[in-house]
């Protein structure tokens, strides 16, 4: 399972790659597809080095010490040495709606944020399954193929949006083949624009859901808890559709369960697995090592 996760996130990834080379292609040929490569290796050079301050900052966390939350700290520390993992940094998110997010350029440079939420209404099992999932998504360092992915994806929305601008002002004035702007370019031009964008957000999220049955499968693992994960799971999705988070969307794929409380959109569009789905998943892990 865990092979077949990572051989659908590289193949992903990779179509998600020349479908930005694609678009810069089409809006200016040869140089759009070179601008596009350099826009995504700045975006992303932006991206790694301060995603953590973003995703922290449009959550509201804040970092807390072992005297602050003693709990909490000896359970992620406790886990982290068991995966050999740096410690990360703990943070607290002053939020009634229950839910986790880890985020860091890579291990030594990790956090995991939780709501108040969730350390009230989960039991100290289920805390640790749900901090051993965190943990995965640090191991497989999900945070930064998630960071690449969206940044990758926004480099096509702004593409895009850029060969709006060049359909108005005159057609794409830099490709490299002879053909004129006539009727057939521009019907092509706005279905590229249109369709571009909407592909790189099916590929974003598909990815982002590929990362989250990796990271349940990592944290049962680490916890030796499947069962509680998936008990975890069941309670934050029943309480988060009652009591959702104030987050930004852009913010959503973050969390263990998505904080907007879901709903109204099909499965293509899911940020997430649906949660019966991961517990099918979680509770089948338990009872083969039963």
């Amino acid at each position: 399972m865990a092979s077949n996760n990572m051989f659908k996130t590289v193949f992903l990834l990779t179509a998600l790659t020349v479908l930005m080379l694609l678009i810069g292609r089409f809006v200016a040929g040869t140089n759009g597809m070179i601008f596009a490569f350099v826009l995504a290796l700045g975006l992303n050079f932006f991206s790694y080095w301060f995603s953590d301050k973003i995703a922290l900052k449009m959550a509201g966390a804040h970092e807390v010490s072992e005297a602050e939350a003693p709990d909490l700290h000896s359970i992620v520390n406790s886990l982290a040495m068991y995966a050999r993992l740096p410690r990360p940094r703990v943070y607290m998110i002053d939020s009634d709606s229950p839910n986790a997010f880890a985020t860091g350029r890579d291990p030594s440079h990790a956090a995991i944020a939780v709501t108040r939420g969730i350390v009230a209404i989960l039991s100290r099992d289920e805390l640790e399954a749900v901090l051993s999932h965190e943990l995965g998504h640090v191991r497989n360092r999900d945070t930064l193929i998630m960071t690449v992915t969206a940044t990758v994806a926004g480099a096509i929305t702004m593409i895009a949006q850029m060969a709006q601008w060049a359909l108005i002002f005159g057609g794409f004035g830099g490709r490299d083949d002879d053909r004129g702007g006539g009727i057939g370019d521009l019907a092509v031009g706005l279905l590229m624009i249109i369709l571009a964008p909407i592909a790189a957000t099916i590929i974003q999220l598909a990815i982002s859901r590929a990362r989250e049955f990796e990271a349940d499968a990592t944290g049962a693992r680490l916890s030796g808890h499947p069962l509680e994960l998936a008990n975890a799971l069941e309670k934050l999705e029943a309480t988060v559709k009652v009591r959702p988070m104030q987050v930004p969307e852009a913010a959503a794929h973050l969390f263990i369960v998505n904080p907007l409380g879901g709903g109204g959109w099909v499965n293509l569009f899911r940020t997430h697995p649906t949660t019966e789905e991961r517990v099918a998943r979680l509770r089948a892990m338990a009872y083969q090592v039963a």
